[in-house]
């Protein structure tokens, strides 16, 4: 009997620990490319596993249980590929261009492939349906070619819906798109995405639809923003993990498109909370505190320096340091650090210090752009993958510090030209 109850447990244990795997067929190119899985939470991207590779295929193992969407990441091509995860084992294959971008990817488990098959659904009766009913009004139905247009059109226009029964994560993601498109969500009310949020099911926060669809219940508040928030806090209840999220969310969100009164509002509400935090709200908490006007200004170790031999933030020696978050790919970027350039002498002369930190992914892209500019630039080569997002509350390039002697924040700017104004380098 005692040797039954071991084994049961030791099998029970081997259920639990092991849940699903991805394999991917991968070109001989990115054999030695790192490759990550990440899961969803809310916007938030959770790293699930990295690639172990060998002939040709990564292998990827999770040991949780997860249902939603997940995106694997190949650092070497700078690209990723979305796909859905049932708890269930998936099995893909990923084809490079000319350029070693994903060009093709063609997946082998049947969620996936049902999946796969609606999104290319939507991309036609996004951009070909249209047209053909247009195209059709030019012929009579006795054409040929009318006929056929008409069956085109009436194949593109068909849902079977009942191809989503044994799959309930697709068939919440595909009837609730409607939240997550800017279009579609105008017609709704801000009561049709307080109902959305306050009464979905446990695939919210792993769908991707989360962020999207408290942008456009943004849009459709904009008479009265603050009240419908505070109706949607209320509705979610801000002492639940949704709610903390939902709430986390907002505060990212108010920051992008620089909301401050709001943002301040509810990351107050937030500190004041009394309840168990969850670890979403509190790293968005942390993250603010780290990057608050009077706060020092977390060290970072370099692992990808450029114009200096110094090993971290804090061994930079300035009178004043200007801290900025870019990427060679931001175009808002290209348009204002050569504006730093052109006073840079003046900077120098006055002991002021520039260190940049980019988020691009690819470290010769970075290095290209970086050598351009004479000051000291750094990347860990991971993208919007970073850890400057978490540690910095970086959600946008270009982001800017102003540091004192000892790394505190005496300035946040806006643009580059806060920046000059600040400094009174005009």
């Amino acid at each position: 009997m005692k040797k039954l109850l071991i084994t049961s447990s030791v099998l029970l244990s081997a259920y639990i620990s092991a849940q699903f795997s991805v394999k991917v067929s991968i070109p001989a190119y990115l054999s030695d490319s790192e490759i990550y899985l990440y899961g969803f939470n809310g916007s938030k991207e959770i790293l699930y596993s990295k690639a172990k590779i060998s002939n040709n295929v990564a292998y990827f193992k999770v040991d949780k249980q997860y249902i939603g969407m997940m995106r694997a990441f190949f650092k070497k091509a700078n690209s990723s590929v979305n796909m859905v995860s049932e708890n269930k084992d998936i099995n893909l294959k990923v084809d490079l261009d000319s350029k070693y971008k994903i060009s093709n990817v063609v997946f082998e488990d049947q969620t996936n492939k049902l999946f796969s098959n609606e999104v290319e659904l939507q991309k036609k009766q996004e951009l070909i349906l249209p047209a053909l009913i247009q195209i059709k009004d030019y012929y009579t139905p006795s054409d040929a070619f009318y006929k056929s247009l008409d069956s085109e059109i009436n194949l593109l226009s068909k849902k079977d819906q009942t191809a989503y029964d044994i799959h309930p994560f697709l068939n919440f993601y595909q009837k609730n798109q409607k939240f997550s498109q800017q279009e579609k969500s105008a017609e709704l009310t801000s009561q049709d995405f307080i109902d959305f949020f306050s009464k979905s099911g446990e695939y919210l926060e792993t769908s991707t639809i989360l962020k999207p669809a408290l942008i456009n219940f943004l849009n459709v508040s904009k008479s009265n923003v603050e009240g419908n928030v505070d109706k949607l806090l209320d509705a979610v209840n801000v002492e639940t993990p949704r709610g903390q999220t939902i709430m986390s969310e907002l505060i990212e969100i108010f920051s992008t498109y620089s909301m401050d009164k709001l943002k301040d509002k509810y990351l107050t509400e937030a500190n004041n909370l009394k309840c168990t935090i969850n670890d979403r709200l509190a790293s968005t908490i942390k993250a603010n505190k780290n990057t608050e006007i009077g706060a020092k200004l977390p060290n970072t170790v370099f692992v990808n320096p450029v114009h200096t031999k110094a090993k971290s933030l804090y061994d930079i020696k300035a009178s004043k340091k200007i801290v900025v978050f870019w990427s060679s790919t931001c175009s808002h970027c290209e348009a204002e650090l050569p504006k730093l350039l052109e006073k840079y002498d003046k900077l120098k002369a006055q002991n002021i210090e520039i260190v940049g930190f980019s988020l691009d992914s690819n470290l010769d892209d970075f290095k290209n752009k970086a050598n351009i500019y004479p000051w000291i630039n750094d990347s860990e080569g991971k993208g919007w993958y970073s850890s400057y997002g978490d540690t910095y509350n970086v959600v946008a390039t270009p982001t800017y510090f102003i540091l004192d002697a000892n790394n505190t924040i005496i300035s946040k700017p806006n643009h580059v030209g806060d920046v000059i104004d600040y400094l009174k380098l005009n």
